[in-house]
């Protein structure tokens, strides 16, 4: 099961989310929720509501799905801040002037997917015999292979 949650123009630069964003990336949901409520960073509030939302989807999708669902099981596949939109403004400065600032906003987006793994697959025996070298086969061959390259080399 995976889903996604997007939270767009947030009023922060994204520089100081990726400092959070960081911290979580790639960790189980309920490690990652404990790290972000616990955080003094301002960006923890703003990322831990899209883990929220990003849990709340994947629990969504499970119910649509008629699936079982565990959030003990999911863990942060993809975590990303890209910089939005910038509103610039203009203050007063010395001599009449203006001076432009700059208030930078960012979209967060994290994806959360199911930590479940999937059987190993196991091989199939060979169908027929030809197809299965016995061992001193296998290695007379190879004696064979290193001799003659041994002569090509020389």
């Amino acid at each position: 099961m995976e889903a996604r949650a997007i939270q767009r123009t947030v009023r922060q630069s994204a520089r100081k989310m990726r400092l959070v964003i960081d911290l979580i990336r790639g960790r189980g949901v309920a490690e990652a929720d404990a790290i972000l409520r616990f955080s003094k960073k301002r960006a923890a509030k703003q990322i831990h509501k899209v883990l929220r939302s990003a849990v709340a989807n994947a629990q969504q999708a499970a119910q649509r799905q008629n699936a079982p669902f565990d959030a003990d099981q999911l863990r942060v596949k993809y975590a990303v801040v890209n910089e939005g939109a910038t509103l610039k403004r203009f203050t007063a400065a010395a001599m009449g002037r203006a001076t432009p600032i700059k208030k930078r906003t960012s979209h967060v987006e994290i994806h959360v997917a199911s930590d479940a793994v999937p059987a190993p697959a196991v091989k199939a025996a060979p169908a027929t015999a030809t197809e299965a070298k016995p061992k001193k086969q296998a290695a007379a061959s190879r004696k064979k292979t290193q001799k003659k390259t041994k002569k090509a080399s020389k």
